[in-house]
């Protein structure tokens, strides 16, 4: 929810000022911290030995420890900051690198109940629980 009102926010803020200079941070922002964000927690809703797995722990740190970084560096950039480049790559990195984990989490583990042997972050939780 936080991304969604921080995008939100921004595209507000590019239409009162008709600055469409940081439009692709604001589609980052929609895109990558909303609607991935979103989705993710779906499928981990959907397909809980997914959203127990170890891997959904790296995948969602590595995405909230990445994200803002590289939406800020963006604006820098978006605006000259030359510099910022540097951490946009490392940054953008991380990020690409938790959707990957992602990705392998449900290939690997959305077809295993809980009790086949997947190395879970606990044995089980309760429906109402939210990770």
């Amino acid at each position: 929810m936080v991304y969604l009102a921080i995008g939100s926010l921004a595209g507000m803020y590019m239409g009162i000022t008709k600055d469409l200079a940081l439009a692709s941070v604001h589609a980052h922002i929609a895109l990558l911290g909303w609607l991935a964000s979103a989705i993710s927690g779906v499928v981990y809703m959907a397909l809980p030995t997914c959203g127990l797995h170890v891997l959904a722990r790296l995948h969602v740190w590595g995405h909230n420890i990445g994200l803002p970084p590289m939406v800020i560096s963006l604006s820098l950039c978006a605006y000259g900051v030359k510099a910022a480049e540097t951490i946009v790559g490392i940054s953008s990195s991380l990020l690409v690198a938790s959707l990957l984990i992602f990705a392998a989490n449900v290939g690997l583990n959305a077809h295993r109940t809980e009790k086949s042997g997947a190395v879970l972050v606990r044995e089980s939780a309760p429906s109402d629980e939210v990770l």
